[in-house]
C-alpha cells in the first residue's frame, strides 16, 4: 500500500515527547496513569496529529507499535497482540472484521463525522455497520524520468516495454503486483481462480527481464528515480512525485487508461479494548479538519475529511485534483481481500522473485 516520509524528521522529536506524555495520574489524582496503544504505519505518532486528545488527555501515554505492511499488522493483531487502535488499509478491513479484530463505531460520537467522504467511508461499513473511519488516502500509479524515456507509459501493460528493460523498479508486494497485472490484461484483480493465477504468473515472469529493483522503502525508491538508475516506477505513491518535484527532478505521474490504483487507510477500535472513551476521543482528534490537513499536506496525501483540504497548502490541492471531489471515484479502490486471497498473493509472488 504505502507509506513515507516525515516520521524521519520528527523521530526524534516523538521520542523526547513520548518521554514527557508519561503520566503521573489521573484527573483524580490518585489513579493510575492510562495508556492507549496504536497500532500503526511509522510516521503517524507526531502529536500535531492528534493535538486535540493531546490537550484533552495530557495524563494519557499514548504508545505506538508500528508494522511494516498490512499484511504484518494483520499478523499481529490475529496473533493476539493487544492494541486499543488499528490502522489498516481497506483491503485488510474485512478480515479484522471477520475474525472479530474491531468492534462497530457509533459514529454519533464522532464531531467531524459529517466531513468523512461519504464514499470513503462506505468502505468501513461492513453488515450495515461502521468498523473503520478514513483517515488517509492516495493512489499507486505509475512514475516516469520524463528526460530519460522515449515513451511515456499510457498504461499499466506498458510497464512490460522493452525499451525500460534493466531499469523498472515494482512494489515488492504481491497483491499489488497481481492486481496491475490482471488490469494489464483486462482481467478482474480479484480473481485468484486457478486458470487466472497461472495466466497472471506467466505474464509476471516476463517483466522480470525488465525489473531492476523490488521497492519496500519510498526513500530508497526515491534515491534511485533521483539518480537516474530507475526511468519507471510502478505502484508508486503520489507522494513519490512531490518529492521528486521538490527535488528538481523531471518526472511525469501517469493516470493509466485502466485507472490509478487508489489506497484507503483508516482507524478501527479493537474488540477487546478497555477503555472504550479514550479510542472516541483519539479519533476525534485525528478528524478534526487542521489536524487531518496537516497529516494530508506533510505526506502528500489526501484527507479522510472533506472539510480538510482548504486547510492544506493549496499549491498540493491542485497538483494532486484534491479539491475534485469525483477523483478518488475514478480510481480503482483497493477491495478487500480474504485469507485464502491472501496467500495467493503471498505464495505467488515469493514464487515469481524465486524465478531466474
Amino acid at each position: 500500500m504505502k507509506r513515507t516520509r516525515q516520521f524521519l524528521v520528527w523521530i526524534s522529536v516523538v521520542l523526547v515527547l513520548s518521554l514527557g506524555l508519561t503520566a503521573c495520574g489521573g484527573k483524580g489524582g490518585g489513579s493510575a496513569a492510562k495508556e492507549l496503544t496504536v497500532l500503526d504505519w511509522a510516521g503517524y505518532e507526531v502529536p500535531e496529529y492528534r493535538a486535540e486528545f493531546v490537550q484533552q488527555h495530557p495524563d494519557v501515554e499514548v504508545k505506538f507499535t508500528f508494522f511494516a505492511d498490512d499484511a504484518e499488522g494483520f499478523a499481529k493483531s490475529k496473533s493476539g497482540f493487544k492494541s486499543d487502535l488499528v490502522h489498516p488499509c481497506t483491503n485488510y478491513w474485512a478480515l479484522y472484521v471477520q475474525h472479530g479484530l474491531v468492534q462497530p463505531i457509533d459514529t454519533s460520537r464522532l464531531k467531524y463525522w459529517s466531513g468523512i467522504y461519504p464514499n470513503l467511508a462506505k468502505q468501513g461499513e461492513f453488515d450495515g455497520k461502521q468498523y473503520f473511519i478514513p483517515w488517509d488516502w492516495g493512489y499507486e500509479s505509475i512514475l516516469v524520468r520524463s528526460d530519460k524515456v522515449k515513451t511515456i507509459p499510457t498504461s499499466w501493460a506498458d510497464l512490460w516495454n522493452p525499451e525500460y528493460a534493466g531499469h523498472l523498479s515494482v512494489i515488492d508486494a504481491g497483491e499489488n503486483m497481481y492486481m496491475i497485472t490482471a488490469l494489464s490484461l483486462g482481467l478482474d484483480p480479484w480473481d485468484v481462480s486457478p486458470e487466472t493465477v497461472e495466466i497472471i504468473r506467466q505474464k509476471l515472469l516476463e517483466l522480470k527481464p525488465n525489473i531492476m529493483h523490488y521497492w519496500a522503502d519510498y526513500t530508497e525508491l526515491n534515491t534511485l528515480v533521483a539518480g537516474g538508475d530507475i526511468w519507471v516506477a510502478g505502484n508508486a505513491w503520489n507522494d513519490a512525485y512531490t518529492a521528486m518535484l521538490a527535488e528538481g527532478v523531471p518526472v511525469e505521474y501517469v493516470t493509466p487508461k485502466e485507472g490509478r490504483i487508489a489506497w484507503v487507510c483508516g482507524y478501527g477500535i479493537s474488540s477487546d479494548i478497555e477503555n472504550v472513551d479514550l479510542a472516541y476521543d483519539y479519533l476525534n482528534a485525528l478528524m478534526e479538519p487542521a489536524a487531518n490537513a496537516q497529516m494530508a499536506t506533510d505526506f502528500a496525501y489526501g484527507p479522510g475529511n472533506a472539510d480538510s483540504v482548504p486547510l492544506m497548502d493549496q499549491e498540493l490541492v491542485q497538483l494532486l485534483e484534491l479539491d475534485d471531489p469525483s477523483i478518488i471515484e475514478r480510481a480503482i479502490l483497493q477491495a478487500p481481500i480474504t485469507d485464502e486471497m491472501r496467500q495467493v498473493y503471498t505464495d505467488l509472488w515469493v514464487e515469481i522473485k524465486a524465478a531466474p
